[in-house]
């Protein structure tokens, strides 16, 4: 019996991953504790706000569990979560922002990089390796991280504007948008098929 996708549940817009992941089938898992890590295929940590998923993660021991499941399981970053993913924050650090992300990706981001909420927007994409990409994705920005730069192991699969915004390493998927706030189900399709068959 193929086990659940886990949601990272301990703060954010995880509600609309659950939604997309059911409408293609799948069912989920709220994972809160290091333990529960155990019941799921694969992990999305969601967006929401890295500073209190940082604070979050750490008081429930999560952060070498996390480590330890994205070695060999597939793990989705969207938004928040891309910053919690990310190798390195560019020009901040934990005493100035409290946000300390996992080091899993090779790349480096900055918070809030593409403006404040007034400055969302949604941008239609081209990404590599999507199944129909010949229809551009409809990605929704809200209070963006920005990927300044990735690293010799990173793959972009999508630019805007020249900047990477989704990219994958291994069995890690990481981007600036929030995915699930489409109706558009491709990217989370995307994600399943990083499962072994």
């Amino acid at each position: 019996m193929t086990k659940p996708v886990g949601l990272l549940t301990l703060q954010g817009d995880y509600a609309k991953h659950r939604q997309a992941f059911r409408a293609l089938g799948r069912e989920t898992f709220d994972v809160r504790r290091p333990a529960e890590l155990d019941q799921v295929s694969c992990l999305v940590i969601p967006g929401g706000e890295s500073t209190t998923l940082t604070r979050l993660m750490d008081r429930g021991g999560l952060r070498e569990p996390l480590r330890q499941f994205a070695a060999t399981h597939p793990v989705m970053g969207t938004c928040a979560g891309l910053i919690m993913l990310a190798g390195q924050l560019e020009g901040e650090n934990r005493a100035d922002y409290g946000v300390e992300p996992l080091g899993l990706l090779d790349c480096t981001v900055v918070r809030n990089g593409y403006g404040r909420q007034i400055d969302s927007f949604t941008y239609s994409l081209d990404i590599n390796g999507l199944d129909g990409s010949a229809a551009p994705f409809p990605a929704v920005f809200i209070r963006a991280p920005r990927i300044v730069s990735v690293g010799p192991k990173t793959e972009v699969l999508a630019r805007h504007q020249g900047e990477a915004v989704i990219i994958r390493q291994g069995l890690l998927l990481g981007m600036a948008f929030h995915p699930e706030l489409t109706a558009d189900p491709r990217i989370h399709q995307a994600f399943l098929d990083l499962l072994p068959g």
